[in-house]
Protein backbone atom coordinates (compact mmCIF):
# COMPACT_ATOMS: atom_id res chain seq x y z
CA UNK A 1 0.00 0.00 0.00
CA UNK A 2 2.89 2.39 0.67
CA UNK A 3 3.74 2.58 -3.04
CA UNK A 4 0.46 4.44 -3.62
CA UNK A 5 1.94 7.42 -1.75
CA UNK A 6 5.49 7.34 -3.16
CA UNK A 7 4.68 9.64 -6.04
CA UNK A 8 3.95 13.36 -6.31
CA UNK A 9 0.64 13.38 -8.12
CA UNK A 10 -2.83 14.83 -7.58
CA UNK A 11 -4.14 11.26 -7.49
CA UNK A 12 -2.23 10.76 -4.24
CA UNK A 13 -4.53 13.27 -2.56
CA UNK A 14 -7.47 11.01 -3.44
CA UNK A 15 -5.58 8.06 -1.92
CA UNK A 16 -4.95 10.20 1.15
CA UNK A 17 -8.66 10.96 1.53
CA UNK A 18 -9.49 7.26 1.20
CA UNK A 19 -6.81 6.39 3.75
CA UNK A 20 -8.17 8.92 6.26
CA UNK A 21 -11.66 7.48 5.84
CA UNK A 22 -10.29 3.96 6.35
CA UNK A 23 -8.20 4.91 9.40
CA UNK A 24 -11.18 6.63 11.00
CA UNK A 25 -13.81 4.10 9.93
CA UNK A 26 -15.24 4.23 13.45
CA UNK A 27 -16.69 7.66 12.68
CA UNK A 28 -19.44 5.93 10.69
CA UNK A 29 -20.86 4.58 13.94
CA UNK A 30 -19.79 7.29 16.39
CA UNK A 31 -18.94 10.87 15.51
CA UNK A 32 -15.93 12.58 17.12
CA UNK A 33 -16.72 14.43 20.32
CA UNK A 34 -15.41 17.63 21.85
CA UNK A 35 -12.68 17.14 24.46
CA UNK A 36 -12.05 20.54 25.99
CA UNK A 37 -10.30 21.77 29.11
CA UNK A 38 -11.05 25.47 29.45
CA UNK A 39 -7.90 26.00 31.56
CA UNK A 40 -5.62 25.36 28.58
CA UNK A 41 -5.89 28.75 26.88
CA UNK A 42 -8.12 30.93 24.74
CA UNK A 43 -8.63 28.35 21.99
CA UNK A 44 -10.54 25.89 24.24
CA UNK A 45 -12.78 28.76 25.39
CA UNK A 46 -13.60 29.66 21.79
CA UNK A 47 -14.25 26.03 20.95
CA UNK A 48 -16.59 25.67 23.91
CA UNK A 49 -18.51 28.75 22.86
CA UNK A 50 -18.88 28.01 19.15
CA UNK A 51 -18.67 24.21 18.79
CA UNK A 52 -20.60 22.88 21.79
CA UNK A 53 -24.09 22.82 20.32
CA UNK A 54 -23.42 22.17 16.63
CA UNK A 55 -24.53 19.14 14.63
CA UNK A 56 -22.37 16.07 15.42
CA UNK A 57 -22.06 15.38 11.69
CA UNK A 58 -20.29 18.72 11.32
CA UNK A 59 -17.72 17.59 13.88
CA UNK A 60 -16.90 14.65 11.61
CA UNK A 61 -16.43 17.00 8.65
CA UNK A 62 -14.37 19.42 10.77
CA UNK A 63 -12.05 16.68 12.01
CA UNK A 64 -11.45 15.15 8.58
CA UNK A 65 -10.96 18.55 6.92
CA UNK A 66 -8.50 19.72 9.59
CA UNK A 67 -6.58 16.43 9.44
CA UNK A 68 -6.24 16.40 5.65
CA UNK A 69 -5.35 20.09 5.35
CA UNK A 70 -2.66 19.75 8.00
CA UNK A 71 -1.25 16.54 6.49
CA UNK A 72 -1.06 17.97 2.97
CA UNK A 73 0.36 21.33 4.10
CA UNK A 74 3.04 19.65 6.18
CA UNK A 75 3.89 17.35 3.28
CA UNK A 76 4.29 20.27 0.88
CA UNK A 77 6.45 22.12 3.40
CA UNK A 78 8.92 19.27 3.73
CA UNK A 79 9.06 18.91 -0.04
CA UNK A 80 9.81 22.64 -0.41
CA UNK A 81 12.71 22.53 2.06
CA UNK A 82 14.00 19.25 0.55
CA UNK A 83 14.05 17.23 3.76
CA UNK A 84 13.70 14.04 1.71
CA UNK A 85 15.56 12.83 -1.35
CA UNK A 86 12.35 12.31 -3.29
CA UNK A 87 9.05 14.18 -3.39
CA UNK A 88 6.11 12.01 -2.36
CA UNK A 89 3.17 11.89 0.04
CA UNK A 90 4.62 9.63 2.71
CA UNK A 91 4.66 12.43 5.32
CA UNK A 92 0.95 13.08 4.80
CA UNK A 93 0.29 9.33 4.88
CA UNK A 94 2.20 9.03 8.16
CA UNK A 95 0.33 12.00 9.64
CA UNK A 96 -3.01 10.31 8.92
CA UNK A 97 -1.85 6.93 10.27
CA UNK A 98 -0.57 8.47 13.50
CA UNK A 99 -3.85 10.33 14.02
CA UNK A 100 -5.70 7.02 14.36
CA UNK A 101 -3.42 5.30 16.86
CA UNK A 102 -4.99 6.58 20.08
CA UNK A 103 -8.68 7.15 20.79
CA UNK A 104 -8.17 10.61 22.43
CA UNK A 105 -6.48 11.74 19.18
CA UNK A 106 -9.65 10.96 17.23
CA UNK A 107 -11.74 13.75 18.74
CA UNK A 108 -12.13 17.47 18.28
CA UNK A 109 -9.58 18.87 20.70
CA UNK A 110 -7.69 22.15 21.04
CA UNK A 111 -4.54 20.22 20.11
CA UNK A 112 -6.08 19.33 16.74
CA UNK A 113 -6.74 22.97 15.86
CA UNK A 114 -3.52 24.17 17.51
CA UNK A 115 -1.58 22.12 14.96
CA UNK A 116 -2.43 24.78 12.38
CA UNK A 117 -0.44 27.26 14.46
CA UNK A 118 2.31 24.72 15.06
CA UNK A 119 2.74 23.99 11.35
CA UNK A 120 2.85 27.73 10.67
CA UNK A 121 5.58 28.01 13.30
CA UNK A 122 7.58 25.19 11.69
CA UNK A 123 7.34 26.99 8.34
CA UNK A 124 8.95 30.06 9.89
CA UNK A 125 11.65 28.09 11.72
CA UNK A 126 12.93 26.25 8.63
CA UNK A 127 13.40 29.62 6.90
CA UNK A 128 16.03 30.78 9.39
CA UNK A 129 19.21 29.21 8.05
CA UNK A 130 19.79 31.24 4.87
CA UNK A 131 17.53 34.15 5.75
CA UNK A 132 18.93 37.52 4.53
CA UNK A 133 16.68 39.38 7.00
CA UNK A 134 16.72 37.13 10.08
CA UNK A 135 15.48 39.77 12.52
CA UNK A 136 12.18 40.12 10.69
CA UNK A 137 11.65 36.35 10.64
CA UNK A 138 12.69 36.00 14.28
CA UNK A 139 10.29 38.73 15.34
CA UNK A 140 7.48 36.98 13.47
CA UNK A 141 8.45 33.67 15.08
CA UNK A 142 8.35 35.34 18.50
CA UNK A 143 4.93 36.91 17.90
CA UNK A 144 3.52 33.64 16.55
CA UNK A 145 4.94 31.76 19.55
CA UNK A 146 3.39 34.23 21.99
CA UNK A 147 0.00 34.05 20.27
CA UNK A 148 0.18 30.25 20.16
CA UNK A 149 0.96 30.07 23.89
CA UNK A 150 -2.00 32.28 24.71
CA UNK A 151 -4.21 30.25 22.40
CA UNK A 152 -3.09 26.83 23.70
CA UNK A 153 -0.76 26.59 26.69
CA UNK A 154 1.02 23.29 25.85
CA UNK A 155 2.63 24.98 22.83
CA UNK A 156 4.76 26.83 25.41
CA UNK A 157 7.25 23.95 25.08
CA UNK A 158 8.04 25.37 21.65
CA UNK A 159 9.94 28.15 23.42
CA UNK A 160 12.66 25.63 24.27
CA UNK A 161 12.61 24.28 20.73
CA UNK A 162 12.98 27.77 19.28
CA UNK A 163 15.92 28.53 21.59
CA UNK A 164 17.71 25.41 20.37
CA UNK A 165 16.68 26.12 16.76
CA UNK A 166 18.17 29.61 16.88
CA UNK A 167 21.39 28.21 18.38
CA UNK A 168 21.57 25.50 15.71
CA UNK A 169 20.48 27.43 12.62
CA UNK A 170 22.06 30.83 13.24
CA UNK A 171 25.46 32.08 14.44
CA UNK A 172 25.17 33.75 17.83
CA UNK A 173 24.14 37.40 17.62
CA UNK A 174 22.81 39.03 20.78
CA UNK A 175 20.52 41.38 18.81
CA UNK A 176 18.72 38.43 17.20
CA UNK A 177 18.03 36.88 20.60
CA UNK A 178 16.59 40.18 21.88
CA UNK A 179 14.38 40.44 18.78
CA UNK A 180 13.04 36.93 19.40
CA UNK A 181 12.31 37.65 23.08
CA UNK A 182 10.60 40.93 22.19
CA UNK A 183 8.42 39.12 19.66
CA UNK A 184 7.31 36.57 22.27
CA UNK A 185 6.46 39.33 24.77
CA UNK A 186 4.49 41.53 22.34
CA UNK A 187 1.23 39.47 22.45
CA UNK A 188 1.40 39.41 26.24
CA UNK A 189 2.01 43.18 26.28
CA UNK A 190 -1.18 43.86 24.30
CA UNK A 191 -3.10 41.27 26.31
CA UNK A 192 -1.97 42.89 29.56
CA UNK A 193 -2.88 46.35 28.24
CA UNK A 194 -6.37 45.18 27.31
CA UNK A 195 -6.87 43.51 30.69
CA UNK A 196 -5.64 46.66 32.47
CA UNK A 197 -8.03 48.90 30.54
CA UNK A 198 -10.96 46.58 31.31
CA UNK A 199 -9.90 46.31 34.98
CA UNK A 200 -9.19 42.56 34.72
CA UNK A 201 -5.42 42.57 35.16
CA UNK A 202 -5.63 39.94 37.91
CA UNK A 203 -6.96 37.51 35.29
CA UNK A 204 -3.69 37.54 33.34
CA UNK A 205 -2.52 34.49 35.26
CA UNK A 206 -5.19 32.50 33.41
CA UNK A 207 -3.32 33.15 30.15
CA UNK A 208 0.00 31.83 31.45
CA UNK A 209 0.94 28.15 31.12
CA UNK A 210 0.73 26.25 34.39
CA UNK A 211 3.46 23.63 34.71
CA UNK A 212 3.11 20.49 36.78
CA UNK A 213 5.91 17.95 36.40
CA UNK A 214 4.35 14.59 37.24
CA UNK A 215 3.59 11.26 35.64
CA UNK A 216 0.04 11.39 34.19
CA UNK A 217 -2.43 8.63 34.97
CA UNK A 218 -2.65 6.63 31.75
CA UNK A 219 -5.04 3.73 31.36
CA UNK A 220 -2.63 0.94 30.45
CA UNK A 221 -5.10 -1.42 28.83
CA UNK A 222 -4.23 -3.75 25.95
CA UNK A 223 -5.36 -1.23 23.34
CA UNK A 224 -3.12 1.53 24.69
CA UNK A 225 -0.10 -0.78 24.99
CA UNK A 226 -0.48 -1.97 21.37
CA UNK A 227 -0.79 1.59 20.05
CA UNK A 228 2.13 2.81 22.15
CA UNK A 229 4.26 -0.10 20.93
CA UNK A 230 3.53 0.70 17.28
CA UNK A 231 4.26 4.38 17.95
CA UNK A 232 7.64 3.61 19.57
CA UNK A 233 8.65 1.03 16.94
CA UNK A 234 7.77 3.34 14.05
CA UNK A 235 9.58 6.30 15.66
CA UNK A 236 12.74 4.26 16.29
CA UNK A 237 12.63 2.84 12.77
CA UNK A 238 12.29 6.32 11.29
CA UNK A 239 15.13 7.58 13.48
CA UNK A 240 17.42 4.71 12.40
CA UNK A 241 16.78 5.32 8.70
CA UNK A 242 17.29 9.05 9.22
CA UNK A 243 20.66 8.35 10.84
CA UNK A 244 21.73 6.23 7.87
CA UNK A 245 20.96 8.91 5.29
CA UNK A 246 21.62 12.06 7.36
CA UNK A 247 25.29 12.30 6.34
CA UNK A 248 24.30 12.50 2.66
CA UNK A 249 22.19 15.61 3.18
CA UNK A 250 23.35 19.21 2.90
CA UNK A 251 24.13 21.15 6.09
CA UNK A 252 20.90 23.17 6.07
CA UNK A 253 18.76 20.04 5.75
CA UNK A 254 20.67 18.23 8.51
CA UNK A 255 20.15 21.18 10.86
CA UNK A 256 16.43 21.31 10.06
CA UNK A 257 16.21 17.59 10.84
CA UNK A 258 17.94 18.21 14.18
CA UNK A 259 15.33 20.83 15.05
CA UNK A 260 12.48 18.45 14.13
CA UNK A 261 14.01 15.72 16.28
CA UNK A 262 14.27 18.07 19.28
CA UNK A 263 10.74 19.27 18.63
CA UNK A 264 9.50 15.66 18.66
CA UNK A 265 11.20 14.87 21.97
CA UNK A 266 9.87 18.02 23.65
CA UNK A 267 6.27 17.74 22.42
CA UNK A 268 5.97 14.04 23.25
CA UNK A 269 6.41 15.11 26.87
CA UNK A 270 3.41 17.48 26.92
CA UNK A 271 1.24 15.28 29.23
CA UNK A 272 4.14 15.07 31.70
CA UNK A 273 4.70 18.83 31.94
CA UNK A 274 1.38 20.67 31.92
CA UNK A 275 -1.13 20.55 34.70
CA UNK A 276 -4.65 19.31 33.97
CA UNK A 277 -4.00 18.34 30.32
CA UNK A 278 -5.01 14.87 29.17
CA UNK A 279 -3.39 12.51 26.73
CA UNK A 280 -5.27 14.22 23.89
CA UNK A 281 -2.89 17.21 24.28
CA UNK A 282 -0.02 15.06 22.99
CA UNK A 283 -1.64 15.17 19.54
CA UNK A 284 0.54 18.20 18.78
CA UNK A 285 3.58 15.93 18.73
CA UNK A 286 2.54 14.29 15.44
CA UNK A 287 3.63 17.39 13.49
CA UNK A 288 7.36 16.64 13.93
CA UNK A 289 6.96 12.91 14.64
CA UNK A 290 5.29 12.31 11.28
CA UNK A 291 8.45 13.60 9.59
CA UNK A 292 10.69 11.27 11.63
CA UNK A 293 8.49 8.20 11.12
CA UNK A 294 8.06 8.83 7.39
CA UNK A 295 11.78 8.07 6.94
CA UNK A 296 10.91 4.42 7.52
CA UNK A 297 8.45 4.61 4.62
CA UNK A 298 10.54 6.73 2.23
CA UNK A 299 14.12 5.44 2.39
CA UNK A 300 14.00 1.61 2.25
CA UNK A 301 14.62 0.42 -1.32
CA UNK A 302 12.69 -2.79 -0.83
CA UNK A 303 9.00 -2.44 0.05
CA UNK A 304 8.97 -5.26 2.62
CA UNK A 305 9.62 -3.22 5.76
CA UNK A 306 7.51 -0.14 4.81
CA UNK A 307 4.55 -2.40 4.02
CA UNK A 308 5.09 -4.34 7.26
CA UNK A 309 5.11 -1.10 9.25
CA UNK A 310 2.01 0.11 7.40
CA UNK A 311 0.31 -3.17 8.27
CA UNK A 312 1.23 -2.74 11.94
CA UNK A 313 -0.50 0.64 11.95
CA UNK A 314 -3.63 -0.75 10.30
CA UNK A 315 -3.84 -3.77 12.61
CA UNK A 316 -3.42 -1.58 15.71
CA UNK A 317 -6.09 0.84 14.49
CA UNK A 318 -8.55 -1.95 13.63
CA UNK A 319 -7.98 -3.63 16.99
CA UNK A 320 -8.47 -0.39 18.91
CA UNK A 321 -11.75 0.56 17.27
CA UNK A 322 -13.33 -2.78 16.45
CA UNK A 323 -15.28 -2.94 19.70
CA UNK A 324 -16.33 0.68 19.27
CA UNK A 325 -17.77 -0.10 15.83
CA UNK A 326 -19.60 -3.24 16.97
CA UNK A 327 -21.18 -1.60 20.01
Amino acid sequence: MVFLFKDKSVVNILFLVLLSIGVHFHFFTSNPVLLINTNDGVLPLLMQRYLTNINPNFLFILYMAALLIQAIRLNFLFIEVKLFQQADYTVAMTYVLLSGLFLPWCNITPALLANFLLIWLVIKIVQLYNQPKPKEVLFNIGILTGISMIAYHPIALMMMVIVFALAILRPFKLQEWFVLIMGILVPYYFLGAWLFVTDQLNAIIQYLPELDFEIPKFIFNKSFIISLSVFVVSFLAGFIYWQQFNSRLVIQTRKNWSVLLLMSLFLIGVPFVFKSVGFEASFICIVPVSAIVSNAFSYPRRPIFPNFLFLLFILAIVYNYWDLVNN
